[in-house]
């Protein structure tokens, strides 16, 4: 398992692009200013801060309500093999909210929450085809 990122549920996503980018110094990987994603990354080091926008993450979970005011941040994990992962920790009493399922033609997803409600997002890349 790796720590793929730390990401950050906003709701402002342009004043905290503009934070991270301009104010904090951190190199933007696609220069998405609008979201609903961007991510981040540090001069040193291989895991970085990513944004994503709130309601979009509220909308996968089916926890939209009229304003999203739910999660403000996610971990993000990198798993091999996502399926008999999500089955094992499944057996040590997780409870899966979403998945696994695919989240984009690279990569499939599943969600939990910790004990004390933090979300936590289980990543499993994939390869491209060719």
């Amino acid at each position: 398992m790796e720590l793929a990122q730390v990401r950050l549920l906003v709701t402002d996503f342009p004043a905290c692009y503009r934070f991270y980018a301009d104010v904090l110094g951190l190199k933007p990987q696609s220069g998405a200013t609008e979201g609903p994603y961007e991510k981040f990354s540090p001069h040193i080091g291989s895991a970085g801060i990513a944004l994503q926008d709130r309601a979009m993450m509220a909308r996968l979970l089916n926890e939209l309500e009229e304003t999203a005011t739910g999660h403000r941040s996610l971990v993000v994990l990198r798993v091999d093999a996502l399926d008999p992962y999500c089955a094992e920790i499944a057996a040590r009493g997780a409870v899966l909210l979403h998945g696994p399922a695919p989240m984009t033609d690279r990569m499939r997803v599943a969600h939990l929450k910790d004990p004390e409600g933090n979300l936590v997002e289980l990543q499993e890349w994939l390869l491209m085809g060719g």
